[in-house]
């Protein structure tokens, strides 16, 4: 906000000298008096239109900016935690073993899969072969979290509406 107060008061300088500027000239040359005022008129109610367009844009970001900070403090807690423990997250696990849903039995195949061909004793890769089980246990914690969850969503349906 400072930062806006600072070029309000810039551009308003600004007008105010160009006016003055623009008067001078108009004192010198008495034929374009009018010509002088209405072209300074003008510059000044550009710069003033300017102005508010820049304030205005300044004031969009700066709230979308204070949305999207909002939203990643709002994103699940346990899967942040589960991130930060495995040192991956749910993305990046998802692209290595290469599933889109969390489908266990998906998981499972395609960890079997690409355990296999980055096997050392075949030409693989240690490297590989340790991204692909960390993948899978950072699935597999998610999957436990989701689980949870539904439980505990179900838990405390049945509780709200016991079953007479």
């Amino acid at each position: 906000m400072q930062s806006l107060a600072l070029l309000s008061r810039t551009v308003r300088c600004d007008c105010f000298c160009l006016y003055k500027y623009c008067t001078i000239l108009s004192h010198l040359n008495p034929l374009s008096s009018h010509q002088a005022k209405y072209l300074a008129q003008i510059v000044v109610m550009g710069a003033q239109v300017i102005g508010r367009a820049f304030a205005k844009a300044l004031r969009q970001e700066f709230a979308a900016s204070r949305a999207a900070a909002d939203a990643r403090g709002r994103a699940g807690q346990q899967s942040a935690a589960a991130s930060s423990i495995s040192g991956m997250t749910l993305q990046e696990a998802q692209q290595v073993l290469n599933v889109s849903t969390l489908s266990p039995e998906e998981i499972q195949k395609n960890y079997e899969h690409l355990f296999k061909v980055n096997d050392k004793l075949v030409g693989g890769s240690l490297y590989l072969q340790s991204k692909v089980v960390r993948a899978k246990e950072r699935l597999d914690e998610e999957l436990e979290i989701k689980k949870q969850d539904q439980s505990s969503e179900t838990r405390s349906k049945t509780q709200q509406h016991p079953e007479t």
